[in-house]
């Protein structure tokens, strides 16, 4: 045999590697899909200064100073402001995580100005992500030596004045803005995902590279039998990982459970149940276990993106938010989050539990339709 390299040998076996890469058209698209898809979401849908943040505004006192100050706000283009009837529905609205901050504005401010005593403003700030309110807060206490110059009276625009009003700043649910406590209740959906979407996309795949198919389709069993039999061992694997992280959490990084530890396991049930789900959609449609770690890939990017685990959720552009909100990672990080870290019950997580359990029945539907009984 001739040992030295032969043009003709080597020709030959590259036409036979570029005739199969042709033939595996989905490993080839997904290669190439994947580095456009992180160029366009860092490109286009990640910020890590985010804008026009949800604020809820409860006035006592409906003066010429409340609408200079709604205005100096609004310029900052860091604050979206929404009026609300009372300080107690403001503080629901804050704790659901439907506004980030809440501006309250007390009685008789506009004569308190007019005294120079000086009133005091509160703004609660949900400080549950210090990253999305930082630039926020920093934007906010520098309003007061500004915000009401030109309405003042002559007696106080003085050259060097003081200012006119105070702002007390109070960050709930993470006074001290820790990050840590902001990223480790998230790493419980982001494990989760890695592990049960990851490793239930190969359950059908390893079945039909191994050659063990064909005895799984002589079984007399349906579709939904082979998928609730192929993902319900990953449940309890799940529950394990999330007793590990809560321990981790608690023991290592100080997280609090202000909330019940029960509602936690049975919202992250609902969320370990749409992974599976995608997870055995993605094993039927593969036909490698490389093609099915792929698209557990393309399924697994833009679920860190956009679900705001990384990066602040509220400053994606909108097309992007509204893409989050179609991923269940995104309602099981606003889940893990609020029961941690505020506290939150039934009433506050049910509008993030049923998009998951919608999506859980639809991708389960999705699954067991695309299950193929043959192997052609």
């Amino acid at each position: 045999m001739n040992s030295g390299f032969s043009l003709a040998r080597f020709g030959a076996m590259l036409r036979k590697e570029s005739l199969q890469m042709r033939r595996d058209r989905g490993t080839v698209w997904l290669t190439v899909m994947l580095p456009l898809i992180q160029l366009f979401l860092f490109g286009f849908a990640i910020n890590t200064n985010p804008r026009h943040l949800p604020t809820a505004i409860v006035s006592a006192d409906h003066s010429i100073y409340e609408r200079s100050l709604v205005s100096a706000l609004a310029n900052t283009k860091y604050f979206a402001l929404r009026p609300y009837p009372d300080a107690k529905a403001a503080d629901e609205a804050l704790a659901r995580g439907d506004v980030l901050f809440v501006l309250e504005i007390p009685p008789n401010f506009a004569r308190s100005v007019d005294r120079g005593n000086r009133p005091d403003l509160l703004m609660d700030a949900d400080g549950s992500d210090p990253t999305a309110i930082g630039n926020a807060t920093a934007a906010l206490l520098a309003l007061n030596a500004s915000a009401l110059t030109r309405d003042l009276p002559p007696n106080l625009r003085a050259p060097a004045p003081a200012p006119p009003f105070g702002i007390v700043l109070h960050a709930r649910y993470n006074p001290e803005q820790v990050t840590a406590l902001n990223i480790v209740p998230g790493l419980m959906a982001t494990i989760l995902t890695i592990s049960t979407l990851v490793m239930t996309s190969l359950a059908i795949t390893r079945e039909r590279e191994a050659g063990t198919m064909e005895n799984l389709l002589a079984m007399p069993v349906r579709p939904v039998e082979v998928m609730l039999g192929k993902i319900i061992p990953y449940v309890g694997l799940g529950y394990v990982q999330i007793a590990l992280i809560l321990a981790m959490a608690v023991g290592v990084f100080g997280v609090p459970v202000r909330g019940s530890v029960l509602l936690l396991l049975l919202a992250m049930g609902l969320y370990i149940a749409c992974n599976l789900g995608m997870g055995f959609a993605i094993s039927t449609m593969a036909r490698t276990q490389m093609q099915a770690q792929q698209l557990a890939q393309f399924a697994f990017l833009p679920s860190m993106m956009l679900s705001g685990f990384l990066f602040p959720f509220a400053g994606m552009p909108l097309w992007a938010r509204a893409i989050g909100e179609l991923l269940p990672i995104t309602h099981a990080l606003r889940i893990a989050r609020g029961i941690l870290l505020k506290g939150n019950g039934w009433a506050e997580i049910l509008p993030d539990l049923w998009p998951m359990a919608l999506f859980a029945v639809i991708i389960g539907i999705i699954a067991v339709r695309m299950y193929r009984e043959t192997l052609d």
